[in-house]
């Protein structure tokens, strides 16, 4: 006699099983300790002296040498993965990113997504969804908030598609949407200790800066970060999801890269702060050597003591020659992996 089977597994959802206005309280909260530090830099050529060091935090008016920005951003993002990418075939944007307290040691992080958009792509086999996540701590409070938009694979290619709703969103955040920690002061910043001299006042908008460094993207060091983030899309562990047998390498592993990169040339861009759009142009696959350059967009002063913003692009490249972003009809540069804008903290 056949014995019953109880389906216990999660397949994860596919592109029907979302609406316009679910809410997912997603598992599993997270504690982040030194180790995400250590691990961080283990993984990264990360060296911005804010995050590195408690004194030079404490010197800044903060309590201690928060988090990474994009370690924090990479723990909420995972949590998100199961409810909303498991079933993905890329994920293609951001939009609308905030990063609004400061995370440390001894922090628990959870995360939380609303669907705010739906729309079935025309090859009727995938669809796009856009979420709202949230990443809250131990006391409720909110410590970032990005939007995203992901594809994903329908489970019956003849479910009927849902209204299409696409999201409006803003080009970029302005300066007064972006929040800047509460104590903050570069007014006594050590020049000497954070590497470099340059500062908010000495980058002009439209100027171009290559980070000159590479690092080849190794298949163990990206399985490392994917798994320390506790991402488990699919496309990033399995050879078989994958038509030609490869493991796409994590987007988020690609951002921290070049944001690392990016030390050379802006090592006093301490804080990252806001996050205007992202766009993964093409896939890294292992044995990419990854390059980054950047260009200013904006600049604006805050009110917080000593401290500037500036609004950068930051691209990431597996080859070719630095500031070309994209090809004569207007599409992305084939060796272009990220284009990434973003709003950091610098002293003035």
């Amino acid at each position: 006699m056949t014995k019953p089977q109880a389906v216990k597994t999660n397949a994860g959802r596919f592109f029907e099983d979302y609406r316009v206005g679910m809410v997912m309280d997603h598992a599993v909260p997270r504690t982040v300790s030194g180790g995400e530090r250590a691990l961080y830099r283990a993984l990264y050529p990360a060296r911005h002296a804010l995050y590195s060091s408690d004194q030079f935090a404490q010197n800044c008016g903060l309590p201690f040498s928060p988090l990474d920005d994009m370690a924090a951003f990479h723990v909420v993002f995972g949590k998100t993965v199961p409810d909303v990418s498991l079933n993905a075939v890329a994920n293609l944007g951001y939009a609308q990113g905030r990063w609004l307290l400061p995370v440390y040691a001894g922090d628990t992080l959870r995360s939380r997504s609303e669907v705010i958009g739906v729309k079935q792509n025309s090859n009727g086999k995938t669809g796009v969804v856009y979420v709202r996540t949230t990443g809250l701590n131990q006391r409720d409070e909110t410590v970032m908030e990005y939007v995203r938009w992901v594809m994903v694979r329908k489970r019956d290619a003849d479910a009927p598609a849902p209204e299409p709703v696409v999201p409006e969103l803003p080009k970029a955040l302005t300066v007064s949407d972006l929040v800047v920690p509460s104590g903050l002061d570069f007014s006594n910043y050590d020049f000497d200790q954070a590497g470099e001299a340059h500062r908010w006042g000495d980058y002009q908008v439209g100027e171009q800066i290559d980070h000159v460094d590479g690092v080849t993207i190794e298949e163990a060091e990206h399985m490392m970060a994917t798994r320390l983030w506790q991402n488990t899309a699919k496309v990033h562990f399995d050879t078989s999801a994958r038509p030609d047998g490869s493991r796409l390498i994590y987007g988020g592993h690609v951002i921290s890269m070049a944001r690392a990169l990016s030390f050379n040339g802006l090592a006093n861009a301490q804080m990252v702060v806001g996050l205007n759009a992202g766009a993964h142009a093409n896939p890294c696959l292992a044995g990419d050597t990854v390059r980054a350059w950047s260009e200013v967009l904006d600049k604006a002063e805050t009110a917080a003591p000593g401290v500037g913003a500036l609004r950068l692009r930051l691209v990431a490249t597996k080859g070719g020659a630095p500031f070309n972003l994209r090809t004569d009809d207007g599409k992305y540069a084939p060796e272009v992996l990220l284009d990434l804008d973003y709003w950091v903290l610098i002293p003035v």
